[in-house]
């Protein structure tokens, strides 16, 4: 298992992923739906190496998406939080829900914690959130923590080609938000 930070809100876990966790990362990463905006439905052989990616940039960074769990059932319900992939177009905290656990304010609640952690413990100066311009339900979220859209920015390759808009925000406004 990875070390890393935990954090607890109200409802859930954010904890660097474990290996018990592939399942259900395989199950939405193989949802049409779900991988709709994640690079598109995978089989569950490319889903692992993802899932590998994630615990790679634990291991070698100290950064990556958090594995959001219920507090009281213990079951995994996506990864939301900081990432930095080499060539990023800025610190992300990005998010990605299983379908059976959106709607359900998870994502705000994991989101509002991965802020808070990238500004306060990385030193982040910065957060953006690369969306989809027909992801609205992302776009939402991406409200709902205060961030707004700043236009489209370009992804590194393989991804250059897929359009995205950043949305953010910097840690002045993120303090400054109504809460």
């Amino acid at each position: 298992m990875t070390t890393g930070p935990v954090l607890h809100t109200e409802r859930l876990t954010l904890r660097p992923i474990a290996l018990e966790d592939f399942p259900r990362w395989a199950g939405m990463m193989g949802d049409a739906e779900a991988a709709k905006y994640l690079g598109g439905a995978q089989a569950e052989s490319t889903a692992w190496r993802g899932f590998m990616t994630m615990a790679g940039a634990w291991s070698l960074t100290g950064v990556s998406m958090f594995s959001v769990v219920d507090r009281q059932t213990g079951l995994w319900l996506g990864r939301i939080g900081p990432w930095q992939p080499h060539g990023w177009p800025g610190t992300e905290v990005g998010w990605g829900l299983h379908p059976d656990a959106q709607g359900k304010g998870y994502g705000v609640e994991a989101a509002t914690a991965a802020m808070d952690y990238a500004f306060d413990v990385l030193g982040w100066t910065d957060i953006i959130h690369c969306i989809d311009p027909e992801n609205v339900p992302s776009q939402k979220l991406a409200e709902r923590i205060g961030s707004r859209n700043r236009g489209p920015t370009k992804m590194p390759a393989p991804f250059d080609h897929i359009a995205v808009d950043a949305w953010g925000q910097t840690r002045d406004e993120w303090k400054a938000r109504p809460r």
